[in-house]
């Protein structure tokens, strides 16, 4: 089959080919990784980013070249997250930038919009790394220029640029040894294979779903978030502690002298530089000791918002596997996402009133507690399924209050709360950056009815730092972290800065654990046991909790969170 044009139509439905096919094989690109326990970042946002996109390329009924260049370039940018996510969205802003001039495409407009997307990516990164999605989108961009000058069947075209892209995929474990040494390839170079082996399979005339609902949230650990701090798998020594991300809303263009001159300040300050320039904002980040200097060159060219800054050290040590029985995750999480949505929609009050309360929960016994503590909304999610800016957007439309407080309780999800509460101009939005389900019930019970939204937001920002939390999960393969070596399937203790312990019986684990987070200011143990523990065995924690800790009052509750065996507070 020989093809030698692509027109507008053919082209949507091969981005949404490529878009589908990304989403279906997200769980797998999560899978690799350098940490023997898996993040999840890469396939989820990545597929997040193109998502995206793709909905907005669906909402096109008759579409043109430069409709789709348009709504793949912004609606990949808007929705970028990670440093996946943003490489991402360069390559298609880049690639967009040529065949935007074109009402068909050919094999030679084809390369040069590779060359021009690759040209994007490479300078959107300060230091870019090898062995990464910017070396496969280089081998293909290459291949392009080359087959450019040999045929004019799109076909055969396509199916040597994927071959190629294929081969140094294969090649990247040489170059990053940190990849060698855990036996996988780059997951954003695998990520990339996939959207473009799901187009190429509709330029062939292959069947494809096109059908496009919504930018899935995954069921995969730290979504976007996390969707947070970049390129985990390039540095397993940490020089620059701090993961720093921002947008600046531009007060006046971004020149090109002032992009190149921010990207040398930050580079005198740190390292994994991302700047992104695209009209009225700035997408930044920064790996650095001082996030601050960033943020006030960034000041210089306009206001700041998104900003979210993370530890990456502990970042590092507290990894955890996502996935276990996968579809009965799936279908647990739809389950309690339509209950909980049935649940939330009878509890919205008919008139506005004073506060309201948006709680992101993990389980079916944590989410009655939250209601019980007063909570409004309660967004499904957690470690397994971060809730995007959308998720929160729509969750504060259903809470009919004046100010709303939102409770992230999960560091990973902090940024897109913060953002939905940019978005929001009739509400005052409050988010409480709790990271653990513990922070989100501590910042809850030391709310006080009578006092200002600001009193109340500064009193559970302070109570929410006394607050430790230990989780207790299992490990997908054989590593060494913190000087502990952990074996495939053995139980692990998590603490907020890292792993405390580990070993091969649960209640032993777990007793470790909390040896290691109470101290002699420690008055409250709280345990919530998970969806495959039980109330007993819970009790026998408690018990010898007691024993050893007599000043120490122990309750237990029952949590229903999958994936954690054991939530642990102590206060």
């Amino acid at each position: 089959m020989e093809v030698t044009t692509i027109n507008a139509e053919l082209f949507a439905r091969m981005f949404l080919a490529g878009a589908n096919n990304l989403e279906a094989k997200k769980e797998w690109i999560n899978e690799l990784n350098v940490f023997p326990v898996p993040d999840g970042d890469t396939g989820t946002n990545m597929s997040m980013t193109i998502m995206s996109a793709a909905k907005e390329v669906a909402a096109i009924e008759n579409p043109t070249m430069a409709s789709l260049a348009k709504a793949i370039s912004s609606g990949s940018l808007r929705g970028a997250r990670g440093n996946s996510g943003v490489i991402l969205s360069q390559l298609f802003r880049g690639f967009t930038k040529v065949i935007a001039e074109y009402d068909e495409l050919n094999v030679q407009i084809i390369s040069d919009a590779f060359q021009k997307a690759t040209e994007t990516a490479y300078k959107a990164v300060m230091k870019p790394k090898e062995g990464t999605i910017l070396t496969v989108a280089k081998g293909m961009s290459d291949k392009a220029a080359e087959l450019g000058e040999e045929t004019d069947d799109l076909a055969y075209f396509c199916a040597e640029i994927i071959k190629e892209g294929d081969h140094v995929l294969s090649k990247t474990p040489d170059m990053l040894p940190v990849l060698k040494q855990a036996g996988v390839v780059d997951s954003g170079g695998q990520g990339l294979m996939q959207v473009l082996k799901g187009a190429f399979d509709a330029l062939m005339g292959k069947e494809v779903d096109y059908t496009i609902e919504t930018a899935s949230t995954g069921s995969s650990s730290q979504g976007t978030a996390s969707n947070s701090y970049i390129d985990a798998q390039a540095e397993q020594e940490i020089t620059f502690t701090y993961c720093t991300q921002f947008l600046i809303m531009l007060e006046h263009p971004f020149t090109e002298n002032q992009e190149t001159e921010f990207k040398s300040y930050l580079e005198s300050i740190g390292d994994s530089i991302v700047v992104v320039a695209d009209d009225e904002i700035v997408k930044v980040h920064v790996h650095t000791n001082d996030p601050g200097m960033a943020m006030q060159r960034g000041l210089t060219y306009g206001s700041l918002t998104t900003i979210i800054i993370e530890n990456m050290r502990l970042e590092r040590d507290e990894k955890i596997s996502a996935m276990k029985e996968k579809e009965m995750q799936n279908t647990a999480n739809a389950e309690n996402e339509i209950r909980a949505a049935e649940e939330n929609e009878q509890e919205v009050p008919a008139e506005e009133k004073e506060m309201g309360f948006i709680s992101v929960s993990i389980g079916e016994g944590i989410n009655e507690i939250f209601r019980g503590l007063g909570v409004d909304y309660i967004i499904e999610g957690g470690q397994t399924m971060n809730p995007s800016t959308e998720d929160m957007l729509n969750a504060i439309e259903k809470v009919n209050a004046k100010n709303i407080f939102i409770l992230p309780n999960n560091k990973n999800i902090i940024m897109a709360a913060n953002q939905a509460a940019s978005l929001t101009e009739d509400k005052n939005i409050i988010v409480i950056p709790t990271k653990t389900i513990p922070q989100g019930i501590t910042a809850l019970v030391n709310y006080i009815p009578d006092s200002t939204p600001e009193d109340n937001a500064e009193r559970m920002g302070e109570e929410i730092q006394l607050v430790k939390t230990g989780q207790v999960t299992y490990a997908v393969r054989d590593t060494v972290i913190d000087d502990k070596e952990i074996k495939q399937d053995d139980y692990m203790g998590i603490g907020d800065k890292g792993i405390l312990s580990v070993g091969t019986d649960m209640e032993k684990t777990v007793l470790e654990m909390i040896g290691e987070m109470i101290d002699e200011d420690s008055a409250i143990l709280s345990i919530y046991y998970g969806e495959e523990m039980n109330e007993d065995s819970a009790n026998k924690i408690a018990e010898k909790v007691e024993e050893e800790y007599p000043d120490v009052e122990v309750e237990v509750h029952y949590g229903g969170q999958p994936i954690y065996y054991y939530v642990i507070s102590v206060e």
